[in-house]
């Protein structure tokens, strides 16, 4: 593995990723496994596994094919793991670097097809470093631009995406306007569910009337909840940090949201209530049995 870049014979595994930004720029799945199988090929490489996990974030390794490949990794099923560039491998330097020294130890080695990065030697490793701090900084600039952008929308009270929550429509300047059809169902959903105290009896009931969610979607516990927490519903606008009171975005009473609210937190002061009672009872057991103890042991 010393002069991976000359050895041949080796096994090699690919490895792809898309994310909704590269998809954007024609970083297809089909194209980098393709440029990679090539890389193989005139390496004399013999292609093991090919892993490829699509819409998935970089940022972090909790991708299923990255961890199947991994697993293969210690499984010693092959030596070098190629990839058609670093930040398809993975944005986040820590993750790199830990990532890097596990195959390392597993003797297993990283190979980028437009990097000629090669983590088998010296030199290749300090560019490996060099390369994913580049990739961690243009990730985070990304980050940070799109978080800007978000908090410069939501100071002038618009939507950020497409999709306004249930009560709402988007007018062309992305500010929001109610719905008036789509307000009535959001009071129906409240008082329903005060009535009810149950959110997947809200959603039965609601699937009932043939009512759908905005996606029109079936209802469901996760989407009655969606809406119950839902402040913009009393005209509390918050959006990448910035929080404002919008008035004219108000769809209930206070009074009604607080209601639900509280019937939604009904069981958090029982549940409170009834730990602390354990922990006590479970201190006395503990207690009784120490001098249940301390006694047998004078007798």
């Amino acid at each position: 593995m010393e002069e991976q870049e000359t050895q041949t014979g080796l096994r090699a595994a690919i490895y792809a990723r898309t994310s909704s930004n590269s998809q954007r720029f024609g970083y297809s799945i089909d194209e980098q496994i393709h440029r990679c199988w090539d890389t193989c090929k005139k390496a004399n490489w013999e292609v093991m596994f090919v892993f490829s996990d699509e819409a998935e974030s970089g940022r972090n390794t909790e991708r299923p094919e990255f961890q199947s490949m991994l697993d293969r990794a210690r499984d010693r099923l092959f030596d070098v793991v190629v990839f058609w560039k670093l930040d398809r491998f993975c944005r986040s330097l820590v993750d790199l670097v830990k990532t890097e020294e596990e195959l390392d130890e597993l003797d297993v080695g990283l190979h980028s097809v437009t990097e000629f990065l090669d983590t088998t030697n010296p030199v290749g490793r300090f560019n490996f470093r060099n390369l994913a701090s580049a990739a961690e900084l243009e990730s985070d600039l990304t980050s940070q631009r799109v978080k800007l952008g978000m908090y410069g929308l939501a100071r002038e009270r618009k939507w950020p995406n497409k999709q306004p929550p249930l009560g709402y429509e988007k007018v062309d300047d992305g500010t929001l306007r109610i719905d008036t059809a789509e307000a009535k169902l959001v009071h129906e959903i409240f008082e329903m569910y005060i009535q009810e105290r149950s959110m997947p009896q809200v959603a039965f009931l609601l699937n009932e009337q043939g009512k759908s969610t905005k996606q029109s979607d079936a209802w469901c516990r996760q989407s009655v909840g969606k809406v119950l927490r839902n402040e913009l519903y009393i005209g509390h606008y918050q959006i990448a940090g910035f929080e404002a009171d919008v008035e004219e975005y108000r769809i209930l009473p206070d009074d009604l949201f607080d209601k639900a609210t509280a019937t939604r937190h009904r069981f958090k002061h029982a549940q409170t209530q009834m730990d602390k009672s354990r922990k006590g009872s479970k201190a006395k057991r503990i207690i009784d049995e120490y001098r249940a103890y301390q006694n047998g042991d004078s007798r």
